[in-house]
């Protein structure tokens, strides 16, 4: 396909088609080939709960980075989306404006032309005198048009905003997270940050520098993402140019989505360049999605509840008589929102409390004081249906809960069965963020993970510090491990269970 664009006569919306400039190199110039690469990526990547506010999307090559793409373009496969503005940073010789817009026409790529929705690019730059339309800016940045066959496959009538920014600097961050809420419509529109992560340090130092960031990103705070960068760069990480070669964008797009409304922020995938067979480990770049989104707390009605607590009864009996969980989708569409869940089964002889003991699950809870525990077993990712969920820890808690022996059909009547639904994971810095009896958490440090259930620290009487040293030997990690490294997330939870 040429490249060539008439940039004098690029005020005509005709003109102003930007051809496509990495097509047959970072990913398929051939249309059916295109459709079906990603296609098949967006089927693998997992749908999670919530709708997008802002993304965070890798632009490498898409044998490098396209799975971590798809798992953020994968979430706007079931929303009512008419608009995507992508923000990237440029990577040719600096922009001669901190701003550039392309306003008029639209981007080509093998799937056809993306049309730019010109009314609101013009508003756009109309907000703010950084702003520029400048379509010379684009013709040789690939971080835009790499993320649009994606974006054309989920959402093949959004018209696009495509920007590119100069500089991080908060100056231009503030002016262009302004105009955007300001000129941009209630519904129907995902701010995407296109960014890929560290830059050419070897794979272990990039897995580190990564999670580190992208524990950043996770807080929502723009200020924690900045300090980190600058504490990672300062740390002289071999061959380490970057965190993040589109950290504008990405404050951007924090500061856009929040003021629309978002208050969760979900690391949904990560990989570097080092895990692909192309790869090498000694010089990597990394790749994360990242969305956010605003939580709708899940809420039951009584029938509700009770549906599923019958349901997690059902199965058990289904399973335990024929080793097959069997298939029980309801009509309800509530229960097919995605979220996490455990379930708990106590019979009614009584056992004393005691402390926790060291576990090596991330998926087990804490005797309650008033009943013997008989299995507990859970799910934390919102990535299931919660019918599916609640179906499949319920023969987990009934089965393989390895401190306990199986439940047999004949003692499954003497079983109480509790749900618990989970909020999202939150991540937190202070131990004042914790509410004793309001609030569960789960610490991963490396391969190690453990969860503690909110009910836990109440019947126990434990301060948030106990709760933090309990929650550390859970996860076989000494009891200081919070305050020396590993992250720490936060949740609520909506709990039910069977009166008997």
């Amino acid at each position: 396909m040429s490249t060539d664009l008439n940039i004098e006569e690029s005020n005509s919306s005709a003109a102003a088609i930007r051809p496509p400039v990495v097509a047959g190199q970072w990913y398929p110039d051939q249309p059916e080939m295109l459709a079906q690469i990603v296609d098949t990526l967006l089927n693998q990547a997992n749908p999670v709960d919530g709708q997008p506010l802002g993304l965070v999307v890798p632009h490498a090559g898409y044998i490098f980075s396209g799975a971590v793409a798809a798992s953020g373009f994968r979430q706007l496969r079931d929303g009512d989306y008419q608009l995507a503005v992508i923000i990237a940073a440029d990577h040719r010789p600096p922009l001669s404006q901190p701003i550039a817009v392309w306003a008029k026409g639209g981007f080509e790529t093998p799937l056809g032309t993306v049309p730019v929705d010109e009314a609101l690019a013009e508003a756009l730059i109309a907000a703010d005198p950084r702003i520029h339309f400048d379509p010379a800016a684009h013709l040789n940045e690939h971080p835009i048009e790499i993320e649009l066959p994606f974006l054309q496959r989920v959402c093949p009538n959004c018209r696009i905003i495509p920007i590119l920014m100069s500089s991080p600097n908060e100056e231009t961050v503030e002016a262009l997270t302004k105009a955007l809420l300001t000129v941009l419509p209630d519904q129907g529109t995902v701010v995407i940050a296109s960014s890929d992560l560290a830059h050419y340090p070897k794979f272990e130092d990039a897995f580190r520098v990564d999670q580190t960031t992208l524990a950043a990103i996770e807080t929502g705070r723009m200020a924690e993402v900045r300090a980190t960068i600058a504490r990672l760069m300062a740390e002289g990480v071999p061959n380490l140019k970057t965190c993040a070669c589109g950290l504008g964008p990405i404050l951007v797009t924090m500061g856009v989505a929040a003021g629309r409304g978002a208050d969760t922020t979900t690391v949904l995938h990560y990989a570097n360049s080092g895990h692909s067979p192309r790869g090498n480990a000694d010089k990597v770049v990394g790749y994360g999605a990242v969305m956010m989104w605003r939580y709708q707390p899940l809420s039951l009605t009584f029938e509700q509840q009770q549906y599923l607590l019958k349901l997690a009864r059902a199965t058990i009996a289904g399973y335990l008589q024929s080793a097959a969980i069997p298939n029980l989708p309801p009509v309800d569409p509530a229960l097919l929102r995605r979220a996490g869940a455990f379930v708990t089964l106590r019979s009614a002889e009584k056992q004393p409390y005691d402390r926790p003991k060291a576990q090596s699950s991330t998926t087990r809870s804490i005797d309650e004081p008033t009943l013997k525990l008989r299995g507990c077993m859970g799910h934390i990712p919102a990535n299931l249906p919660l019918y599916q969920v609640v179906q499949n820890t319920a023969v987990s808690a009934a089965t393989a809960d390895p401190r306990l022996p199986p439940i047999t059909i004949e003692a499954l009547d003497d079983v109480v069965i509790e749900i618990s639904i989970l909020s999202p994971l939150e991540r937190i810095t202070q131990i004042e963020e914790i509410e004793i009896g309001h609030h569960g958490l789960l610490i991963s440090q490396g391969e190690r993970r453990g969860l503690l259930l909110p009910e836990v620290a109440e019947h126990a009487g434990w301060s948030r510090r106990t709760f933090l040293e309990q929650l550390c030997r859970k996860a076989q990690l000494p009891p200081h491990a919070w305050q020396e490294g590993a992250d720490l997330y936060r949740f609520t939870t909506l709990k039910f269970k069977e009166q008997k």
